[in-house]
């Protein structure tokens, strides 16, 4: 009869375990020197070796003639072990058999002596699975058991083992195995069995193993039945691995924010009898691929998939921030917490999904910060401006002079004033820095307006020190009147983020780097926007400035 392979290849001596020299090394010692403890607890995920060294174990502390503290597997002790007919090495399943009645056979059993070996040794798997009843009741004898009684006791979870067992144990942690030493050990069956097993089919066949080599053996054993040639494409689609295409399709509509095409798609997956709960688990470990892509540099080592798919993770991944990822798997999680509860999970996959494409839809904190992440991604590249109310304008402003629009604290010593409106000759526009233009200077005349030619060079120099004004101001000119700067731009947004103080700092200091100039800021509106009044002949606002500076005490000669 067919024999499995990870039965067949079943481990006989400490040194062909894989991946645990760490505790084969120091067992092999014990046994070796006579220094054994009565109780050992080996703990570890699932396939890593635990049985397998439990029975290791106990045949070299009763092999006839042991080798460097291994079974030699070939007395009558070591055979009789193997095929099950001495009694002397029991092996329990702590699932089936947890009452406290079980653990006194074993007790009232413990107290004759072995009649064909040197101990008497009990393995008891899955110990976690005892009652507490069934533990209080080993408890006295795991303290204090005949000289001739060993026990080894095996577990997934050892967190829930009381701590009056565990301190009475010697301790083992098995590690997963590394997927290097897996291969290693398929190479060793394949060329023992003779079939062809390539090597990134070995190395896939081990991550999808998950640390256990008797999963990434069974696995193999699925693939061999199919062709005897194992690839990568064989193993994929033996694990199930093939189609995925559904869990990028979800996860496109989500960063495209097209709720339609998700409920779409989810609506045919249901219609075809996917189960919502093993889809949320998918589409939850897709979601943690792609936090993988983008946070381990070396993902490959990390994820279970081909190198197509791989690609394809990459690719997507751009299309999220990781702030989004995050969030996507915690909604994920809780779908699923919610589908445990008995809630409809078609119902609850839908919610999960719309908020998915939609954040505005969530108020929790993840979504706030992913829709403020967007709308700073869209300032920065300056392809989307805030929508503006629009503002009802005097129509006196039609009538008024363009003047420049100077910064709020070019006067220390003199509060800040509103911007007034340029034309009206009963208000008084902000005064000028103390110093900064002399008193009898009269301001330029518009005729004497000429293009800044080297504006583009100054725009790529804003980019550098201003983002997010870069943005504003793309497709602007500039305009050189005397010393000011005057720029004309078309988006509504420009005069608020011009008036801001460091917004207008850096554009005087990219005009500096590129003219070596330094130059003072203004709005420029095209001459024929300007109807002077007829009636009342303007005052000359740089005297009027100077005026209320001196009146406010102000040396502006200095």
């Amino acid at each position: 009869m067919y024999q499995v392979l990870y039965r067949k290849y079943r481990p006989q001596v400490f040194s062909d375990v894989v991946g645990q020299e760490h505790i084969t090394t120091t067992l092999s010692h014990e046994v070796a020197t006579g220094k054994l403890s009565h109780a050992y607890l080996f703990t570890g995920s699932r396939g890593t070796g635990k049985t397998t060294c439990a029975k290791i174990l106990a045949k070299a502390v009763n092999c006839l003639h042991p080798k460097d503290g291994n079974p030699c597997n070939e007395c009558a002790v070591c055979r009789g072990i193997d095929s099950g007919a001495i009694l002397d090495v029991v092996e329990i399943d702590a699932a089936s058999n947890n009452g406290v009645d079980n653990i006194r056979d074993i007790r009232d059993e413990s107290g004759f002596a072995p009649a064909s070996c040197r101990c008497r040794v009990y393995i008891i798997d899955e110990v976690h699975m005892l009652s507490i009843g069934a533990f209080n009741a080993l408890l006295k004898t795991l303290e204090e058991p005949p000289a001739h009684v060993k026990f080894i006791l095996a577990t997934t979870e050892v967190h829930k083992l009381p701590v009056t067992i565990l301190s009475r144990c010697q301790r083992f942690d098995f590690h997963r195995v590394p997927p290097e030493a897996m291969k290693l050990r398929m190479d060793q069956i394949a060329a023992a069995e003779g079939f062809t097993l390539d090597d990134d089919a070995a190395l896939l066949i081990a991550r999808l193993a998950d640390g256990g080599m008797r999963d990434a053996l069974s696995t193999l054993d699925q693939c061999i039945t199919r062709d005897r040639h194992v690839t990568a494409k064989l193993v994929a689609e033996v694990v199930g691995m093939a189609g995925r295409d559904h869990l990028f399709a979800l996860a496109d509509a989500a960063a495209a924010q097209d709720s339609a095409a998700a409920l779409e798609l989810l609506d045919r997956l249901y219609a075809a009898s996917c189960d919502m709960e093993r889809l949320c688990a998918d589409l939850t470990l897709h979601y943690r691929s792609l936090m993988i892509v983008k946070t381990v540099r070396s993902a490959s080592q990390v994820l279970v998939c081909t190198a197509e798919e791989q690609a394809q993770y990459l690719e997507q991944s751009k299309r999220f921030t990781l702030a989004a990822i995050l969030r996507a798997i915690d909604l994920l999680q809780d779908a699923a917490a919610n589908m445990k509860k008995g809630g409809n999970r078609r119902v609850e996959m839908e919610m999960t999904l719309l908020r998915l494409a939609s954040p505005k839809l969530s108020t929790d904190v993840d979504a706030l910060l992913e829709r403020v992440a967007a709308l700073e991604r869209a300032v920065q590249t300056g392809g989307v401006l805030p929508t503006a109310k629009p503002v009802s304008v005097p129509q006196t402003a039609a009538v008024s002079e363009p003047q420049p629009i100077l910064e709020p604290q070019v006067i220390p010593a003199v509060p800040e004033e509103p911007q007034p409106e340029p034309q009206r000759v009963s208000e008084t526009p902000p005064a000028p820095p103390a110093g900064a233009v002399p008193q009898n200077e009269p301001e330029p005349e518009r005729s004497e307006d000429r293009v800044l030619a080297a504006w583009p060079q100054v725009m790529e120099t804003l980019a550098q020190l201003n983002r997010p004004l870069w943005g504003i101001l793309l497709n602007s000119a500039a305009y050189v009147r005397g010393d000011f700067l005057l720029i004309q731009s078309e988006n509504p947004t420009f005069p608020s983020f011009i008036k801001t103080g460091s917004n207008a700092r850096d554009v005087k200091e990219a005009a500096f780097r590129v003219t070596g100039q330094k130059y003072r800021l203004g709005i420029y509106r095209p001459a024929q926007d300007a109807q002077p009044s007829m009636q009342t002949p303007a005052e000359d606002p740089l005297d009027t400035l100077l005026a209320k500076a001196q009146a406010l005490g102000v040396n502006v000669t200095e």
